[in-house]
């Protein structure tokens, strides 16, 4: 067995550079502990956080239309959560879609700070989730959208996810970091 050990570059007694061997990447990211500003770039922990977000979008878009839909006693359908028509400005039942997908992207900016946490890559996989569900609608509609409502209502979902998921990962990585200066006596 061979046995792999870390690398780590100093310079003016700071660690500039950490290796580690490719068992221990995913340790490293669980806890979310280690260096400020460390990252090491892991294409299994971005492509399982890009599932896992595209999970919660859907379920609590789900969630939400369901308790939409319960509240004005209509039925429940697909259509609501890809059909182009389904958003729109005209009927109580498009502007109550539309309400469900801005809480949606209130719910999806707290999966962003819960299981992403840095405020970089809020924007990035924001994107990308809007990214897969235009690409769903499209197979859906079998056509791009071409309702103005669904284009309005997805960019502001965009920028209310980003932004406010951003801010909730600033807020947490900027807390004061606690240093211990030694035991403290009961007087």
């Amino acid at each position: 067995m061979r046995h792999e050990t870390w690398e780590v570059a100093w310079q003016d007694n700071r660690i500039i550079s950490v290796i580690l061997p490719s068992s221990q990447l995913l340790r490293l990211h669980a806890g979310h502990t280690g260096w400020a500003g460390c990252y090491i770039w892991d294409p299994v922990l971005i492509v399982c956080q890009i599932v896992l977000m595209q999970c919660i979008y859907y379920s609590f878009l789900g969630l939400w239309l369901a308790g939409v839909d319960s509240l004005v006693q209509t039925s429940r359908s697909l259509d609501q959560i890809f059909s182009y028509e389904a958003l729109g400005f005209a009927t109580m039942q498009g502007r109550l879609s539309m309400m469900a997908f801005i809480l949606n992207s209130l719910t999806c900016a707290l999966g962003l700070w819960f299981f992403i946490r840095r405020g970089k890559q809020c924007l990035d996989f924001t994107v990308t989730v809007h990214f897969f569900h235009m690409i769903g609608c499209w197979i859906y509609n079998a056509h791009l959208p071409a309702a103005l409502s669904w284009w309005l209502v997805n960019v502001a979902c965009m920028a209310l996810m980003a932004v406010i998921g951003e801010y909730l990962c600033m807020r947490t990585e900027l807390r004061a970091i606690p240093v211990n200066s030694g035991p403290k006596s009961n007087l």
